[in-house]
């Protein structure tokens, strides 16, 4: 299926990639920015934080245009500032955008449409683990450092928007299944435990 897209989303995405990766950053570096390590923690969390975000929306994406509606990322500028803001004082609260969607689907697709993204985190997790483990095996520190960050915050990610809160992916997903709902949530937390326990950043 081809991924129908826009300048505007496509604009919007790199936006938000871009004030996402900058926060994170500096919340990485401890909440300075005059720094040589400034540049390794922008890095590091364009490719953990940067990869994770753009994945999870993806995964909305591609599963609402499946179902025939409309589905482009809208960045929240006012949101990606405040995030940059927080991250000097050592805490943020990251809310980039959100895909928004139009169209008429059923209970289960909006549960399907709103599980894929932090399933997409999931994935995500497990890959950064394997590459966390091969580098441990051959001694390349530096890989498995940006890894471990990789792990965490993924796992995170799918844990906290499976929530059953609010507008999070976890109340729409309940409500249209339990076991999807356990499919993903267990996962996650199992994941989580995890890092806390043998992984550090």
């Amino acid at each position: 299926m081809k991924i129908r897209t826009s300048k505007r989303e496509i604009h919007d995405l790199l936006e938000a990639w871009i004030f996402i990766s900058l926060a994170f950053g500096i919340l990485l570096n401890g909440g300075n920015l005059f720094s040589l390590n400034i540049i390794k923690s922008v890095i590091f969390a364009s490719f953990t934080v940067g990869s994770g975000f753009l994945l999870h929306e993806l995964g909305h994406k591609i599963v609402a245009q499946r179902y025939g509606c409309f589905a482009e990322f809208r960045a929240n500028i006012q949101m990606l500032v405040l995030a940059l803001i927080m991250s000097f004082f050592g805490f943020l609260i990251a809310a980039p955008g959100a895909v928004m969607i139009s169209g008429r689907v059923s209970r289960a697709q909006n549960g399907k449409i709103s599980i894929a993204g932090p399933v997409m985190n999931i994935f995500l997790s497990l890959f950064f683990l394997i590459i966390f483990f091969l580098a441990n095996s051959f001694g390349l520190d530096i890989i498995q450092e940006l890894a471990s960050y990789g792990v965490w915050v993924n796992a995170f990610l799918a844990f906290f928007n499976m929530l059953p809160f609010f507008i999070l992916d976890g109340k729409k997903v309940l409500i249209w299944s339990k076991k999807a709902y356990a499919a993903v949530i267990v996962p996650s937390l199992l994941i989580l435990f995890f890092a806390v326990n043998f992984i550090s950043i």
